[in-house]
């Protein structure tokens, strides 16, 4: 078991400062290493950043974009007894993440329980 005490000395830099920093870099006349000192970050550092921007391997997140609405007339609304039931085992969830990992779950499955699935998976 390790315990660690006391506070965090390494900075968590969010992807947004990253790019940001990054790109001060690449200003004409900027120096790299007055901008890595102006933010307290090491040279070796920002040069890891500018290399990965540099691959794509840092890359901002997509904006999120609005798609077109039409709104239609109403449409006739299905009576509930002409519908075929699914029976409940049949019915499944399928959630693929972006690593390729595919979890199936059925529809008896608690969200507690998919919630510990998620968290378990992610680590």
């Amino acid at each position: 078991m390790e315990i660690i005490t006391g506070i965090e000395r390494r900075r968590r830099w969010r992807l947004e400062e990253k790019l940001r920093i990054v790109a001060e870099t690449e200003q004409p006349g900027a120096s790299f290493a007055d901008v890595a000192r102006r933010h307290e970050v090491s040279r070796g550092l920002l040069w890891n950043w500018r290399s990965q921007v540099r691959r794509g391997a840092l890359v901002a997140e997509p904006m999120p974009t609005f798609l077109p609405v039409q709104i239609t007339a109403d449409a006739p609304v299905a009576v509930p007894g002409l519908i075929p039931a699914i029976a409940a085992s049949a019915a499944r969830v399928e959630i693929t993440l972006p690593d390729g990992t595919c979890i199936r779950v059925g529809a008896d499955v608690g969200l507690a329980t998919l919630r510990r699935v998620m968290t378990a998976v992610r680590r």
